[in-house]
């Protein structure tokens, strides 16, 4: 099976580790990915706010250019790309008027039909071979993390529960994981309120949720953004300080837990530049259900 791909500015750059990751699972799981030939930035950080027209042709020449190499369907890890791009498509199909006017200010034409995918709704799709090619030796908690970019807005997203989403633990239990029940799951870290200036409000509101994780006894946070994980992982040093408390919960990509549950190599998953170590514990101990406990 074959998906484009659409690594963006982070995985390229911040996030390489989230890169590293997809592509090493996604190996496992026999998908090939197509990077998009000539991609351009989508314009996460400030397009959209600074011209409307230059927002959507950003997002609008990848569609186009996946379009052209044959590709229906195009994976954006990264949550900040994916809710641009997932726009532009939901946009543009919606809007042939439009569509036509930005094939024309990106010079070749596109027709409105690629598909736009985030890392979570294509992991869905492979949740027995990623059960069987596992030894479910991953027996660990984990608090899985959406954030609020993610799961909005509904339109685009089309997450099954928007305030308590599911995909993500579903998939991690696939693993053989544990995940927790908590409720922060979908609350903002902060990256809306400047990660790089305001940082003892990112402090604070990532900080809720590093506690509220370690109150639940997870043993490692995992998510499918690049900014949550950033903020929870890069930020510990202040959110340890506005916590008044040392916490050393790893925050992991969902493709990083993956492969250490499919037993790949963490130097491919890109676990050496995590800020936080990763040191997981040994694993929970597995129950084991006998013919008179059924009976019981």
């Amino acid at each position: 099976m074959r998906i484009g791909y659409y690594p963006g500015c982070s995985l390229t750059s911040s996030a390489r580790e989230y890169d590293e990751s997809v592509r090493a699972v996604c190996e496992v799981l026999d998908l090939t990915l197509v990077e998009i030939p000539d991609w351009n930035c989508c314009g996460a950080s400030s397009a959209h706010v600074a011209s409307e027209e230059l927002a959507l042709s950003l997002r609008a020449r990848n569609l186009a250019l996946a379009e052209a190499a044959g590709l229906d369907e195009i994976l954006a890890p990264c949550a900040a790309c994916f809710s641009r791009l997932a726009s532009a498509s939901v946009e543009l199909a919606d809007n042939p008027q439009k569509c036509q006017a930005v094939s024309e200010v990106v010079g070749m034409p596109y027709s409105g039909g690629v598909k736009v995918l985030n890392m979570l709704a294509v992991l869905e799709r492979f949740k027995d071979e990623i059960a069987a090619k596992t030894d479910q030796s991953f027996r660990h908690k984990v608090a899985c993390y959406y954030g609020c970019l993610l799961v909005r807005p509904t339109k685009v997203a089309q997450f099954d529960r928007v305030e308590d989403p599911q995909s993500m633990d579903q998939i991690m239990a696939a693993a053989g994981a544990k995940p927790v029940r908590w409720s922060s799951k979908t609350e903002c870290c902060g990256t809306g309120l400047s990660t790089i200036t305001r940082t003892e409000l990112v402090a604070n509101l990532s900080g809720r949720i590093v506690a509220d994780a370690a109150k639940r006894e997870a043993v490692a946070i995992v998510t499918a953004c690049p900014m949550c994980q950033t903020n929870l992982d890069m930020r510990r040093p202040e959110i340890n300080q506005k916590l008044q408390e040392e916490h050393r919960i790893p925050v992991l990509y969902v493709t990083q837990a993956l492969g250490l549950a499919m037993g790949i190599d963490p130097q491919r998953l890109g676990l050496h530049r995590n800020m936080v170590p990763v040191e997981l514990p040994e694993p929970e101990p597995e129950v084991v259900t006998t013919d008179d406990d059924d009976e019981d």
